[in-house]
C-alpha cells in the first residue's frame, strides 16, 4: 500500500499485532541497503505517535559500516533522529514465521520535518511536486542479479573470487535451467507475492546463474518499496538455499552486466488517464502526447548530472561500456534497446501502456535515488516545457556517437557536484552534496586498494 491509501488504526493494529511479540522495522540507508530491528510489540505501539530514536550513523558509515570523511548532517556524536513508522506499509514475512513488518521514514528530531538525506523522504517530495502539477507518477522495475552455490563463509574464504556460479553456460529465457534450483526459483514468486513484492515476470537472463524479474507496475512510491525490499528478500531466501544472491552490476569481466531497469508514465490525476498516451493517435513522435515529449527532454538534460543516482558504485561503470547492450549516451528512441531512453508506445503496446523505459540503471542502485531523480528530472521538463534537443535515434545507438555519459563514478560525481548542476536544481543542495561526498568516499577507497588484476600483471613482471 502506498501512504496515500488506507493506513490501518492504531486500535486495528493492535488487534492485528495481538498474537505477536515482537515486530520488524527498517528504512533505507543512502546505499539503499536496509538498516533495522526488531522491537518489542509494546515498545512499537508506543512509538506510532512520535517515533522512535535511530542512531544517525546510518547516514554515516557505507555499505561495510566505514566512517565517511562527511560532518555535515552526521555529527561526529552521532545523535539519534526520529524513525516515524509508515503503517501503511504493514506486511508479513513469510519467512520469518509471519513477523509483523512495517517501513519507516527518517525525521529530524528538532525540526520535526524529514530528514534531508531519507532517500524515502526525498521521494515522497518528488511524488508531491508530481501531484502538485495535476499527475499521480507511475513506475515499473525490473532487476537481473547473478546467484552463486556460496555461503557467507566460502564467499570469505574465496575473497570475492572464483565464486560457482548456480547454474552453468548461458541460458537466457531457459526452461531447463529453473529445474535444477526449482524450490528457490518458484519459491521467489509465491515468497515475495506474500510478502507485497508481487512480480510481474520471474526469468532466467543470459550468463551463468543470472535470473531477471520484473516488479508489478505500481504508483512510483510503492514501486521504490517494493524494489528496495525484494532486493533484501530476495538475498535473504537464497541464504535459506546455500545461494548468495548479488545485486552487483558487474560481477564477470566477459560477461554482460546486470541491469534494473525504470519504466515510468504519469497518470491524470483528475481523468485516470495516462498522460503520456496521444488520444488521437499517430506514429513516432505523434504517438505521444506534449506531457510524455516534455518529460523525455527532463529526463534528457538531467541524465549527465544525475548519473551517480543511475550508477551508484565504481562497479557500476564497468557495465556501461560500448557492446553490452547498456546504454552509454544521452539518447531515445522508440523501442530501441541501444538507448538511454526505450520510448514504448503504439502502435508496439495499447495507448494507456505508453510509456519510458530508463536503461541507464544498473540492479546496484538505491531504488528511491534512482526514481526521484529521474522522476525529478522529467517533471522539470514538463513544468518548463522543455524540448528534445536531439532527434529519436534509429538503429544501433552506439555506433552513431552522441555525448557521452561520465566513464567512472568520479567524473559522474564531479557533474553532479558542479556550483550549478542540474541534478541541484531539480534535487536540492542537500542530498546532492551529501552523496556526493560519499560517492567520493567510494572513489578514495578505490583509488587506494589494491585489486587482484593489479597482482596478476605486476608481482613478476616488474
Amino acid at each position: 500500500m502506498s501512504d496515500q491509501e488506507y493506513v490501518i488504526s492504531p486500535d486495528d493494529l493492535e488487534i492485528a499485532l495481538s498474537a505477536d511479540n515482537k515486530v520488524k522495522v527498517s528504512g533505507a540507508d543512502i546505499d539503499g541497503l536496509s538498516r533495522g530491528k526488531f522491537m518489542a510489540k509494546s515498545k512499537f505501539l508506543k512509538s506510532i505517535e512520535g517515533g522512535f530514536g535511530f542512531c544517525n550513523v546510518v547516514f554515516g558509515w557505507d555499505m561495510l559500516d566505514k566512517v565517511y570523511d562527511v560532518k555535515e548532517d552526521t555529527d561526529t556524536g552521532f545523535s539519534d533522529i526520529a524513525a516515524h513508522i509508515d503503517l501503511s506499509t504493514f506486511r508479513r514475512i513469510p519467512w520469518e514465521n509471519n513477523a509483523p513488518f512495517f517501513l519507516v521514514d527518517f525525521y529530524n528530531p528538532i525540526t520535526n520535518k524529514p530528514f534531508e538525506l531519507c532517500p524515502r523522504g526525498l521521494l515522497k517530495r518528488i511524488v508531491h511536486q508530481c501531484n502538485e502539477l495535476g499527475f499521480k507518477p507511475m513506475c515499473g522495475m525490473e532487476f537481473e542479479w547473478y546467484n552463486f552455490r556460496e555461503t557467507p563463509d566460502s564467499l570469505a574464504q574465496k575473497k570475492g573470487v572464483g565464486l560457482t556460479p548456480l547454474t552453468r553456460g548461458m541460458f537466457g529465457y531457459s526452461l531447463l535451467r529453473p529445474a535444477l534450483n526449482q524450490e528457490f526459483f518458484d519459491g521467489l514468486f509465491e515468497e515475495l507475492r506474500n510478502f507485497d513484492v508481487p512480480l510481474e515476470a520471474l526469468h532466467t537472463e543470459t550468463g551463468p546463474g543470472v535470473f531477471e524479474a520484473a516488479i508489478e507496475y505500481s504508483d512510483a512510491l510503492r514501486t521504490a518499496d517494493r524494489a528496495h525490499l525484494f532486493k533484501t528478500s530476495v538475498k535473504q531466501l537464497a541464504l535459506k538455499h546455500g545461494i548468495i544472491s548479488t545485486f552487483m552490476a558487474k560481477p564477470w569481466p566477459d560477461l554482460p552486466g546486470c541491469s534494473g531497469h525504470i519504466h515510468f508514465s504519469l497518470s491524470n490525476i483528475t481523468t485516470k488517464e495516462n498522460a503520456f498516451a496521444n488520444k488521437e493517435g499517430g506514429e513516432g513522435m505523434n504517438s505521444i502526447s506534449d506531457t510524455m515529449r516534455h518529460f523525455i527532454a527532463g529526463v534528457l538534460e538531467g541524465l549527465p548530472s544525475i548519473m551517480p543516482f543511475l550508477a551508484p558504485t565504481i562497479n557500476s561503470y564497468k557495465r556501461l561500456v560500448e557492446n553490452y547492450w547498456a546504454p552509454v549516451t544521452v539518447s531515445y528512441g522508440f523501442e530501441n534497446r541501444t538507448a538511454a531512453l526505450r520510448i514504448i508506445a503504439p502502435p508496439t503496446c495499447p495507448p494507456k501502456g505508453t510509456r519510458i523505459e530508463v536503461r541507464v540503471p544498473g540492479n546496484d542502485v538505491n531504488p528511491y535515488l534512482a526514481v526521484s531523480a529521474i522522476l525529478a528530472s522529467g517533471i522539470y521538463g514538463v513544468k518548463h516545457k522543455l524540448e528534445p534537443r536531439i532527434p529519436p535515434a534509429e538503429g544501433n545507438v552506439v555506433s552513431q556517437g552522441g555525448a557521452r555519459l561520465a566513464r567512472d563514478l568520479r567524473e559522474a560525481t564531479e557533474t553532479m557536484m558542479a556550483k550549478d548542476s542540474f541534478a541541484r536544481k531539480v534535487l536540492g543542495h542537500a542530498i546532492v552534496d551529501h552523496f556526493g561526498a560519499t560517492r567520493l568516499h567510494e572513489w578514495k577507497q578505490w583509488e587506494t586498494a589494491v585489486t587482484d588484476w593489479e597482482l596478476k600483471r605486476y608481482v613478476e613482471t616488474v
